[in-house]
C-alpha cells in the first residue's frame, strides 16, 4: 500500500512538472522552470521510494512485469536527466525528457497489476547489478535519443534559415552534440556492465553463459550497434547530424529489445512469465 501511495504521488508531481516545463519552453520564464524542476525532483524522490518499497517486498529488483519495468525505466531516465542537468545546466532538456517519463508512468499505471511469484534463483547479487546497470544504461541512452532529436530540429532550422520560436529556446548544435557524446559513453559503459553481469548470472542460475534466447540476441545487437556508434565517434570522428541520426535509430533498436523481444519473442526473459526476467 505504501509503495502504491508513493507511486501515485510520483505520477502527480511528474505530471505537474511536465505541464510546467511545457509552459516554460513557450514563455521562457525562469520561475516556471524552477518550480517545475522542484516538482520533478519531488516526483523522482517519490518514485525512488516506491521502487525501494517494492524491492524490499520482493527481495529483487522490481522489473518482473511489464508494468513494473515501465516504472523502473521511467525512474532511470529521470535520474539520468537530473545527473546530466548538473553538468550541462540545460533547462530546456527537461521539457523533452519529462513528457517521456510521464508517458511511461501513465502506461505503467494503466496496466493492471498481477501477483508476482519470485523464484529463489532470482535472489542474486549478480541479477540485481545486471538489472540496475542495464536499465541505467537504457535511461542514459534516452538522453542520447532526445539530444539527437533536438539536434536535428535545430540543424533543420539553421539550414532552412527559418528561425522559429523553438530555435531560440534550444541549445547550440555544439552543446547538443556534447550531450550526445557524453551520454553515449556513459550509456554504453553501463550497458556493457549489464551484459557482463547478465552472462555471469546466467552461468550461476542456468549453468550456461549464453542461451541464445531472442532477448539475449537482441540485447547483443543493441550493444553492437552502440559499440559501432561509439567507435565511429571516438576513432573516426563522427559528429553532428550523422551521430544524432544514429542515436535515434539506436534507441529504436533498444526500444524493440526492451518491449518487442520481451513481449513477443523471448522465452525466459518474457514479460508474460512472471517468474522470468523482464529486463535487458
Amino acid at each position: 500500500m505504501t509503495a502504491l501511495v508513493f507511486g501515485k504521488l510520483a505520477l502527480v508531481f511528474i505530471f505537474l512538472a511536465t505541464a510546467g516545463l511545457i509552459i516554460y519552453i513557450i514563455n521562457q520564464k525562469k520561475t516556471v522552470y524552477l518550480w517545475s524542476y522542484r516538482l520533478l525532483v519531488a516526483g523522482f524522490s517519490c518514485l525512488s521510494l516506491q521502487i525501494g518499497c517494492n524491492y524490499y517486498e520482493l527481495g529483487v529488483a522490481p522489473v518482473l512485469t511489464f508494468k513494473s519495468s515501465l516504472s523502473f525505466f521511467a525512474w532511470t531516465i529521470l535520474g539520468a536527466y537530473l545527473v546530466f542537468q548538473l553538468k550541462f545546466r540545460l533547462m530546456v532538456l527537461g521539457s523533452f525528457i519529462a513528457p517521456l517519463v510521464a508517458c511511461l508512468l501513465i502506461m505503467s499505471t494503466a496496466i493492471s497489476g498481477a501477483e508476482v511469484t519470485v523464484k529463489p534463483m532470482l535472489r542474486s547479487f549478480w541479477l540485481t547489478v545486471h538489472v540496475v546497470a542495464s536499465f541505467v544504461g537504457n535511461g542514459i541512452f534516452a538522453l542520447t535519443f532526445m539530444a539527437g532529436i533536438m539536434y536535428l530540429s535545430q540543424e533543420r532550422q539553421i539550414k532552412k534559415k527559418t528561425f522559429g520560436s523553438l530555435y531560440a529556446r534550444l541549445p547550440s548544435l555544439a552543446t547538443l552534440d556534447s550531450i550526445n557524446h557524453y551520454s553515449l559513453i556513459w550509456g554504453f559503459s553501463f550497458l556493457t556492465i549489464g551484459i557482463i553481469t547478465g552472462v555471469i548470472y546466467a552461468q550461476y542460475a542456468l549453468g550456461s553463459y549464453w542461451q541464445w534466447d531472442p532477448k539475449e540476441v537482441w540485447s547483443l545487437i543493441t550493444w553492437l550497434f552502440y559499440a559501432a556508434l561509439l567507435h565511429e565517434r571516438l576513432a573516426v570522428g563522427w559528429r553532428g547530424r550523422r551521430a544524432a541520426l544514429m542515436a535515434i535509430i539506436g534507441f529504436a533498436v533498444l526500444s524493440f529489445t526492451f518491449v518487442g523481444a520481451s513481449l513477443w519473442l523471448s522465452d525466459y526473459h518474457s514479460f508474460r512469465n512472471l517468474g522470468g526476467f523482464a529486463y535487458q
